[in-house]
């Protein structure tokens, strides 16, 4: 008899402020996956939105409120279920309020996704910053 644990969805915040949007580096990089979104392990009884507030929180200190679902899929680099979600910022400084996970945050123009992320974006994920990050 095989116990085969299923690992939790993870949720995503995809955060814009000012013209940029969140990154961070987590401390250690799940193979290519270095600077991502800050995102983590859905909780029993959240939803995706409620985790990538509270994600956000842990490990950047910031209060963000979700403003809808992006989109969802199986991350074809980790192979977990993923749900992306915009925010925006409510109230504290962007910083690595969780030093065991994360050891660097930025705030990355539109340009500058492709040095952070070279693989490329989801899809809607990208097409959600092409709308509301400035074409510089």
């Amino acid at each position: 008899m095989t116990t085969e644990t299923k690992k939790p969805a993870i949720s995503a915040a995809i955060i814009v402020d000012s013209g940029k949007v969140l990154m961070v580096r987590r401390r250690v990089s799940e193979g290519e996956l270095s600077w991502q979104f800050p995102a983590g392990a859905v909780e029993a009884g959240e939803t995706m939105e409620e985790a990538a507030v509270r994600e956000t929180l842990e490990e950047t200190g910031l209060t963000v409120e979700a403003v809808k679902l992006i989109g969802d899929r199986v991350h074809p680099k980790s192979k977990r279920f993923m749900g992306y979600t915009a925010a925006r910022v409510i109230s504290g400084e962007a910083h690595v309020a969780d030093a065991d996970e994360l050891d660097a945050i930025a705030w990355v123009t539109l340009a500058e996704i492709p040095e952070y992320v070279p693989y490329g974006l989801f899809e809607p994920v990208q097409e959600y910053l092409d709308e509301v990050l400035p074409q510089v």
